[in-house]
């Protein structure tokens, strides 16, 4: 006999996550090596003047870009 568990005891796909849950910023400042390390690169020289640069010209939304 299928034992049924009661639809609460699971999260609903028809919920959708409340938008202050779907934000990476944490109120602080974002640095170039947190940039590089969200897009999975590794700290060079390099990779933190891209993050610089992007940083430069997006602002701190350039993370919230890279993460889900």
């Amino acid at each position: 006999m299928p034992t049924s568990q009661p639809e609460s005891s699971g999260p609903s796909e028809d919920r959708a996550t409340p938008d202050d849950l779907l934000h990476t910023r944490t109120g602080t400042e974002v640095s170039p090596e947190d940039l590089v390390l969200a897009s999975g690169k590794d700290l060079s020289p390099r990779t933190l003047e891209w993050a610089r640069r992007k940083l430069e010209a997006e602002g701190p939304v350039a993370l919230e870009k890279l993460l889900p």
